[in-house]
């Protein structure tokens, strides 16, 4: 089977490509490399995973791939409130021409989302029949890729299925962009404050990228494509105090400081997945988030 991943020398993107080839799937990614790092390219190339060069803006070959994983976008929240029109175009204008070739090319789809499109959740745990509601231009732009999906579904016929991801984390990840493990991680072996926006006490549910790409591996390989939204998520609460202490106790590195300082504007407050919907498709254990820190920071340490 021949599976497309744009946004492939991403930090989700070039996971799930080690993955998928791990289990002897034919992998080729597609990544414009504006946002990619030597990490992700140099693991690409080390598996001998071909990566096309291009914009997801204006790509047109979809032709011989049997499913298209869409992970290409733009993931920063502050960024997205600074730049909103950027992450229209690229996000939906990019979503509009992957699918748009889907349908050509006649691939089934499954589209990355974010449980940024929920919110300021007004239930807890966030079931997919939540209300949608976006605090960010992020958060819109994934919603808009949803219905870019299931409209041009409707309009070509392909098969697709929609995954809104929660706090993905895992090797790879550039703090730059949503990336606060790996930020806490690299501040903390650099012996500086961990720096936290806000009380700490907002919740997320982290979910560590091998589970996203089982889950992922086992929709494929089941053909689940059943044009539905399902959540990714531990169903697990974290709050990033805890975070913070959970990485300095992992570390050992006990004089580290946390530092509060001002809220981000458009920073969700609570989050995590009601995960029953996924789990009636796919049995999956989620990695525990001391288990998943504990390998994330081996790596850092052997490399």
């Amino acid at each position: 089977m021949k599976i497309l991943i744009t946004g492939g020398a991403g930090f989700i993107g070039h996971n799930l490509a080690i993955y998928f080839i791990s289990k002897g799937f034919d992998i080729t990614v597609l990544d414009s490399l504006e946002r990619s790092t030597d990490f992700a390219v140099n693991r690409l190339r080390e598996h001998g995973i071909p990566i096309i060069k291009a914009d997801v803006r204006s790509f047109s070959d979809c032709n011989g791939f049997d499913v298209v994983v869409h992970a290409a976008a733009y993931v920063s929240v502050p960024e997205s409130m600074e730049r909103p029109v950027d992450y229209i175009e690229n996000n939906v204008v990019g979503t509009a021409r992957v699918v748009h070739e889907c349908g050509r090319a006649g691939a089934r789809i499954i589209y990355l989302s974010s449980a940024a499109v929920y919110g300021n959740p007004i239930k807890l745990p966030i079931p997919e029949d939540h209300p949608i509601d976006p605090l960010s231009p992020y958060g819109l732009s994934k919603y808009l890729g949803e219905l870019v999906v299931s409209n041009f579904s409707r309009v070509y016929g392909f098969r697709y299925v929609i995954l809104r991801l929660f706090n993905v984390y895992g090797p790879g990840q550039n703090p730059a962009y949503a990336g606060v493990i790996s930020g806490f991680i690299e501040r903390a072996l650099r012996g500086e404050p961990l720096v936290i926006y806000g009380d700490g006490w907002q919740t997320r549910d982290f979910v560590y990228v091998n589970d996203v790409a089982e889950i992922i591996l086992r929709m494929i390989e089941g053909d689940l494509f059943d044009n539905e939204v399902y959540n990714v998520g531990t169903g697990k609460v974290t709050t990033i105090n805890e975070l913070a202490r959970m990485i300095i106790e992992i570390l050992g590195k006990s004089n580290i400081e946390i530092v509060h300082r001002e809220e981000r504007p458009g920073d969700i407050r609570h989050s995590y997945a009601d995960n029953r919907k996924i789990k009636t498709k796919i049995n999956i254990n989620f990695t525990s988030l001391e288990k998943g820190l504990k390998d994330l920071v081996l790596l850092y340490n052997n490399g």
